[in-house]
């Protein structure tokens, strides 16, 4: 046996090794940690962008079918909306209007509403759409967006589109001056 003398190289005792591998998997760990978060906020940004080319495209069939939209609150089928896609199959169809199939405004109106719930249940995990009169959709108290509607006669439309992870409120919404 051979006895390490002071000042003389002798590797890395075990203490350093462990050491050692402890801060690296920290560092994995942060790191994994890390990402997942990215992970996160990107699929929260993309259902974002979702939730509002789906607002926008909702307000522009509202806008084309200009006839039925403003009808009177009680008679306009775009609202009061309030769907749920958490737990149902699909929207039940109804008849296509585009095509060879002609559709009177209301009709018209009754499929944009199936198209919207369509894409609303095909794309958002637990997604909720409501169209309502709001003239106050933000929730000082609480910092974010709220499903509840004024109702006010005066008040915008607005359309609010919520997913898993919104925090029990809207991810989005647009409101639509008439």
């Amino acid at each position: 046996m051979q006895a390490h003398l002071p000042g003389s190289p002798g590797g890395f005792t075990m203490i350093e090794v462990l050491v050692a591998m402890f801060v690296l998997a920290v560092g994995v760990v942060g790191a994994s940690a890390a990402q997942l978060a990215a992970q996160r906020t990107r699929q929260h940004a993309a259902l974002s962008s979702e939730a509002a080319l789906l607002a926008t495209s909702l307000a522009a069939r509202m806008q084309a079918n200009a006839h039925v939209a403003s009808l009177p609150d009680g008679a306009n089928p775009y609202f009061p909306l309030d769907y749920q896609a958490d737990g149902a199959g699909p929207p039940a169809g109804g008849a296509p209007c585009i095509g060879a199939g002609a559709c009177d405004p209301l009709a018209l109106a009754a499929y944009d509403l199936r198209e919207t719930r369509l894409a609303l249940h095909r794309g958002f995990p637990s997604g909720r759409i409501a169209v309502c009169r709001d003239g106050a959709p933000w929730d000082a108290a609480h910092s974010r967006y709220r499903w509840a509607c004024s109702g006010e006669a005066t008040a915008p439309v607005a359309i609010k589109i919520g997913w898993h992870g919104t925090q029990n409120g809207p991810g989005y919404v647009l409101l639509v001056a008439r």
